[in-house]
């Protein structure tokens, strides 16, 4: 199979010049690595995976004469022994070399205390997820659109573009299933959730029944996109308010699950104030809300915005560092699905799922402009084929587009 390179590479490579530890987290199998031992920037270093038994047992044995070698080191599942954070926290504390730690895991190391607080000052973090369009079209050369649109709001030479197919969405970015390499991808995120439950969660908590988060998982699956409600959640997975926050936590911990936090940067009534959630995949919301076809279904709009946030998300983290993703509701009134803030400034996007849209679709992103002066533009994401300005710094992009 072709390697495809990662759109996050130059941001690891500029972290490699001025910090000694880089750290990389995510879902499991995203790629990461793949990317660690075949990306041709990272040629060079050590590679050791505490997924080998051996090695974890040598790192658990003695950390710190593990991490003593004479080349730029890579440890692979590092949170599979924390005890090596603190002999790398004493080794960089003796030596800070830039570059000499590379550090990744199946695991959000920014959620876990005791690795944090081990390498505070001493680390930056980076969040492989899933493949987005632009790195599955091999489009990597030329700007993002929504860095582009965000400078300039023009669509001037703007070329007409295919539909979003809902077969990419029911695929996801997960490199197993998108790449094409299966013949039956349910079978793959059949197994792909009992190693998640079976290993991951075992690693990160003490849950002895796994079947009640099992259920909390597929429940949230049915709810990705949706305004996080503790209560609701408990009461439809019958588990009590705080064991529902602490699975949820795992989750996070896991990069299975991730929070969108409410742009509040303006004085419009009733704002929400609880955040959003998305699965960090399409394919896997899919699979565990137990999707295969979604020409008619009623949660194609918010896979489809899952898969939407997937990308977007992606972007900003590989090549915008200064953006920032949230979303804007007024109960019961207005709502828009993203707003990238940038700077003092920011855009508004709206997800429609159907090929044409209706005057009455544009309602939120008309009062989210006329509530927030300092917002370039206002979009709505439709699934055709042309950009169309449609005045007043709003605009029609097709989502192919908007994702290129």
């Amino acid at each position: 199979m072709t390697y495809l390179s990662r759109e996050i590479t130059n941001s690891i490579t500029s972290a490699l010049d001025d910090m000694p530890v880089v750290a990389i987290t995510g879902m499991r199998q995203t790629g990461k690595s793949t990317f660690l031992q075949q990306q041709a920037e990272l040629q060079g270093r050590k590679y050791v995976t505490l997924d080998d038994f051996a090695q974890l047992a040598a790192a658990r044995e003695n950390p710190d004469g593990f991490i003593e070698t004479d080349e730029p080191l890579i440890i692979d599942e590092a949170q599979r022994c924390p005890e090596l954070f603190v002999a790398i926290k004493r080794a960089v504390d003796r030596n800070r070399v830039p570059g000499r730690f590379i550090l990744s895991g199946s695991a959000n190391f920014l959620l876990m205390k005791n690795i944090s607080e081990s390498l505070a000052g001493r680390a930056t973090y980076f969040n492989m997820h899933p493949f987005t369009r632009r790195e599955l079209d091999g489009g990597l050369t030329e700007k993002p659109f929504l860095r582009q649109f965000f400078e300039s709001q023009t669509i001037t030479g703007l070329p007409e573009v295919s539909p979003v197919p809902l077969d990419a969405v029911i695929k996801g970015g997960m490199p197993s299933v998108c790449l094409g390499s299966l013949k039956n991808a349910v079978n793959w995120f059949k197994g792909y959730e009992h190693t998640y439950l079976d290993r991951d969660i075992r690693d990160l908590s003490r849950i002895g029944n796994i079947i009640p988060f099992r259920g909390l998982l597929h429940l949230a699956a049915l709810r990705t996109g949706g305004i996080l409600s503790i209560s609701e959640l408990g009461r439809d997975a019958r588990l009590t308010s705080a064991t529902v926050s602490s699975y949820l936590s795992i989750m996070e911990v896991s990069c299975i699950f991730y929070r969108l936090a409410p742009y509040l940067k303006n004085r419009a009534s009733r704002l929400i104030k609880s955040p959003k959630f998305y699965l960090g995949d399409s394919g896997l919301a899919c699979y565990l809300a137990g999707k295969d076809d979604l020409a008619d279904d009623p949660l194609k709009g918010a896979l489809l915005e899952t898969y939407v946030a997937q990308n977007i998300v992606g972007i900003i983290d590989s090549t915008w560092p200064r953006a920032r993703l949230f979303f804007w509701n007024i109960q019961g009134r207005h709502e828009v699905d993203f707003v990238i803030e940038a700077g003092n400034s920011c855009i508004a996007i709206e997800v429609k799922a159907a090929a044409r849209w209706e005057k009455e679709d544009l309602a939120g992103l008309k009062s989210f402009v006329a509530a927030t002066p300092h917002c370039r533009a206002g979009i709505l994401a439709y699934n055709g084929s042309t950009p169309v300005s449609l005045g007043d710094k709003l605009w029609a992009i097709p989502l192919a587009l908007l994702l290129k």
